[in-house]
């Protein structure tokens, strides 16, 4: 994946040259000039200028007419404060006199109207000629002020899981750490990055990565999920050769230790299948085995993959069928 890819630039630990999130920029980080922010639009472009593009941020629509003379007042107004506010929301100007149909649908009955669009709908409007104090209010109390950065943000986290999905562990570091530049205590972020740090090796830098994760936030599933890695991970490093403990379960199938150290090293594989199944055969023969430690491993599997996870779905079917059978 090239920087290109990457909403916020810059490299992992770059000390300079990484580029940030600039406030008044559209979200891939070019100044947003008028002809982006504001157009006009037809009844059978409004589809597209209006509904379509509110579903990326927030469209103001002013009804006007030529005729209108709070209309000739109020547009330039809006105008300007929506060039001023830098790409956090649109205009799309709609003249009633030649496409009165729109209009008619929303109930207007004066002009001039403002319409604020946001996800394909009406959430929000005005009447009549505001003072570009109380427009400028209306817009911040419709977009928010980092809504440049909410987009960026959002747009890298995707680049992110990309590269990891990818296998380019090192590229989606990058991004992440990038984001955390920015939003230090940003938990999506945290928690993607350990889990690269974690597939790369590096526990005890993901553990650190971890421990910034605000209090409040420590029950988030992905954190929780990246915990169990880490923990899994440790428990993983003492357990000692799979092929000695292949040659154990071939002599005696009833050696539920080596079983259960066979299915942690294929967890860590990521042979998540065969994992869970030693587990449950290691259930079905002797529930009581170590404490029921064979279902309670199963359960710290299903947390580490977490619960979309194909390989929890199948085993939780199983698991199911094996306890109420």
């Amino acid at each position: 994946m090239s920087n290109t890819d990457n909403p916020f630039g810059g490299g992992y630990g770059a000390a300079s040259g990484a580029q940030t999130v600039s406030f008044g920029t559209t979200p891939n980080g070019s100044a947003a000039n008028a002809g982006e922010l504001i157009r006009d639009t037809t009844t059978a472009g409004f589809s597209k200028d209006v509904i379509a593009e509110s579903k990326t941020q927030p469209v103001l629509v002013d009804f006007w007419a030529p005729w209108c003379g709070p209309c000739k007042q109020l547009t330039p107004v809006l105008e300007k404060v929506v060039q001023a506010a830098g790409g956090r929301v649109k205009l799309v100007k709609m003249n009633i006199d030649d496409h009165p149909a729109i209009a008619g649908q929303l109930g207007i009955q004066s002009i001039p109207a403002v319409i604020a669009f946001s996800n394909g709908k009406p959430v929000d409007g005005f009447m009549g000629a505001l003072p570009e104090s109380k427009v400028k209010e209306f817009i911040d109390r419709i977009a928010s002020p980092d809504g440049g950065r909410d987009e960026a943000v959002r747009s890298a986290l995707e680049a992110a899981a990309h590269a990891a999905e990818a296998g380019d562990l090192d590229q989606a570091s990058q991004i992440y750490a990038a984001v955390l530049a920015e939003i230090p205590d940003h938990v999506p972020a945290l928690a993607g990055l350990a889990n690269c740090l974690i597939e790369l090796g590096d526990i005890e830098q993901a553990r650190i990565v971890l421990e910034r994760v605000p209090a409040d936030k420590k029950d988030d599933a992905a954190v929780r999920a990246a915990e169990a890695k880490i923990a899994l991970a440790e428990q993983v490093a003492t357990l000692g050769d799979p092929v000695a403990l292949e040659a154990r379960l071939n002599e005696n199938p009833k050696d539920h230790q080596a079983r259960f150290d066979l299915a942690m090293i294929m967890n860590a594989k990521g042979q998540r299948n065969e994992a869970a199944d030693h587990l449950l055969a290691i259930m079905k023969a002797d529930r009581a085995w170590n404490d029921d430690g064979a279902r309670k491993q199963l359960l710290q599997f299903f947390d580490a993959w977490g619960a979309g996870d194909e390989a929890s779905a199948t085993a939780r079917r199983k698991l199911s069928s094996l306890l109420f059978s």
